[in-house]
């Protein structure tokens, strides 16, 4: 399928433009790798509409948050390791220790030694495809729309991150293309592709980004490309969780009640995987 995809729309665009660039074919094979992405998206199996919760803000309450309330119960999710997701940074309440992982700010000093909580799945994939975010995006969502407050808060969605990586990762997709990356930050080993719109997130915390990522789209009913689902599952298989991710799932549950299944039963993964 993929490959008929391709032939079909290089003769298209080629056509009558056979002296055209190498620029033009490689525009025109990634406007083809585009429309198979679009035409393998697929949804969770249908087990009906999701049900949002009765959230809680307590903090000793146990269930659902919102994203605010959910903030507040992170630093008890984390406690004992308080260690930045992408770039392995130490940090203490809000502040960033630069020093502790070697990192050098790409662009933005301040925010970098700032602690931002990341959302794994990015909030414009929790709600983009929401009648809520075409009438007024996540602000409009954050404000009326139930499943999406339960989803942007899930505490097993959110991670410490030092915040001018959060803030280049935005909501760009994971990706893995090499195995020397050239540093953007220093020492972090974490790298982003601009022009791309990727994110190579690194090693260490890929089977973790994998888990976190097919957990969401499964527990909200999101839309995902094959191609993103094989990535997150070859990342899951061959990074298992480790002591840090089983003592994170452990807390959570908790304070929500709910975990990350994938985390704790290996079994759970092999069926979300094997489809």
């Amino acid at each position: 399928m993929r490959s008929l995809v391709i032939m079909a729309v290089l003769t298209v665009a080629l056509t009558g433009c056979l002296n055209q660039s190498e620029k033009l074919l490689s525009q025109t094979t990634s406007m083809a790798n585009q429309v198979i992405d679009a035409l393998e998206q697929t949804a969770p199996p249908d087990n009906g509409p999701i049900e949002a919760a009765d959230l809680v803000n307590g903090k000793n309450d146990v269930g659902h948050r919102d994203f605010s309330s959910a903030k507040k119960v992170l630093p008890r999710v984390f406690a004992g390791m308080e260690e930045d997701f992408y770039c392995g940074c130490a940090y203490t309440g809000k502040t960033i220790d630069l020093k502790s992982c070697g990192y050098e700010p790409r662009k933005n000093r301040k925010r970098a030694k700032r602690l931002e909580w990341e959302h794994v799945v990015p909030a414009w994939a929790l709600g983009h495809q929401r009648q809520c975010w075409q009438r007024g995006g996540r602000k409009n969502c954050a404000a009326n729309d139930a499943v999406f407050r339960m989803a942007e808060g899930d505490l097993n969605n959110l991670v410490p991150s030092v915040g001018e990586v959060n803030g280049d990762r935005s909501n760009l997709s994971y990706g893995a293309w090499t195995r020397n990356p050239e540093p953007m930050y220093g020492q972090c080993k974490t790298i982003v592709d601009f022009q791309g719109k990727r994110v190579q997130p690194r090693e260490e915390v890929r089977g973790r980004a994998g888990r976190i990522s097919l957990y969401m789209h499964e527990r909200y009913g999101l839309r995902v490309s094959g191609q993103d689902r094989k990535l997150w599952c070859a990342w899951a298989r061959t990074y298992p969780a480790d002591d840090w991710e089983l003592r994170r799932d452990e807390r959570i549950i908790k304070l929500q009640g709910e975990g990350n299944p994938l985390v704790s039963n290996p079994a759970e993964l092999e069926r979300v995987c094997s489809g």
